[in-house]
């Protein structure tokens, strides 16, 4: 089974401030995208890998990023949002794939078992998610800032990457959403968009994506953890 991933590291991290784009904001040194793609390398479960980055960051990134580690075979240029993004990744893709691996660029602490799990369940089922179940209490609030409900969460996940699709069932929830104008905040949606089923795998509080300054200090403390030799 051909396995192929496309990590979409092409926003402009406008939470973040500054001009740097927090993918490549560093932890301890070493660019947050750095320890995304060395987890995917190590996991020795994928067997290519697309980068999707900014136009304006393409030149640098092939320099530094195009075969550094080797499992990055392809950069190219994202779009206007993530899902353009993401279809620019998989149009790049090997025409071989069998499962299409997509995982966020600021998410650099995923494990091998999500890699593994997501890859399995999608193999099985056609797509699965990492996410955890929401544990705080919900309010729905109005633009005023007026609660005005509780909102019941039993049953709610936050939704994570790693997420796995079979390649054509991905290729197809494409062209439907396409069809629609249709705009998901992340794949499983189209996946949904299209009336197929996706499966959901346990995710991890240290699976946090980046996209805050407070980020970056629990990032930093992950990676003091995780890679002492740092």
């Amino acid at each position: 089974m051909k396995v192929c991933a496309i990590i979409p590291a092409g926003g402009q991290g406008t939470r973040m401030g500054g001009t740097v784009p927090k993918q490549f904001q560093a932890l301890r040194g070493k660019p947050i995208l750095h320890y995304t793609l060395r987890a995917l390398q190590e996991s020795e479960l994928i067997d290519s890998l697309v980068l999707v980055v900014p136009e304006k960051e393409l030149k640098n990134a092939r320099a530094d990023w195009l075969e550094r580690p080797p499992v990055v075979k392809q950069v190219v240029v994202g779009g206007e949002k993530r899902q353009d993004s993401v279809f620019n990744g998989y149009q790049a893709l090997p025409t071989d794939t069998d499962i299409v691996l997509v995982h966020d660029g600021v998410r650099p602490f995923l494990s091998r078992e999500m890699i593994q799990e997501t890859i399995h369940t999608a193999g099985k089922f056609g797509a699965a998610i990492t996410a955890i179940p929401v544990h705080d209490t919900l309010k729905q609030v109005d633009d005023s800032g007026l609660v005005q409900r509780t909102v019941e969460r039993e049953g709610l996940w936050r939704v994570q990457t790693p997420q796995a699709f079979r390649y054509d069932l991905l290729g197809e929830a494409f062209r439907n959403a396409q069809a629609d104008s249709f705009y998901g905040t992340d794949e499983a949606a189209l996946i949904e968009h299209l009336g197929q089923e996706v499966r959901v795998v346990d995710g991890s509080e240290w699976n946090l994506k980046i996209t805050r300054q407070e980020d970056l200090v629990l990032g930093e403390s992950i990676v003091a953890k995780l890679f002492p030799e740092h």
